[in-house]
């Protein structure tokens, strides 16, 4: 399998979480709260340098109340 980080669709679902965050009217560290992590752990998946496996894209949307569905889909179109 080729590497995904840095791809454009990763680029685009990191710009998907960092909008909706933003959205939600949270910081990274509130969110990191919400997930039960460390800022320093949203920071590295904003800025690309960690992968969003499933179970955390499932939580991210619960949290930042979005349509996981929906957001695949347009990522998946890139």
């Amino acid at each position: 399998m080729a590497k995904t980080l840095g791809t454009e669709r990763h680029k685009a679902l990191i710009s998907m979480l960092i909008e909706k965050r933003e959205a939600a009217g949270l910081t990274q560290a509130e969110l990191a709260d919400a997930l039960g992590e460390y800022q320093s752990f949203v920071a590295r998946l904003e800025s690309g340098q960690r992968r969003v496996d499933v179970i955390e894209f499932i939580l991210l949307s619960e949290i930042l109340k979005f349509n996981p569905g929906e957001e695949i889909s347009l990522v998946m179109n890139r």
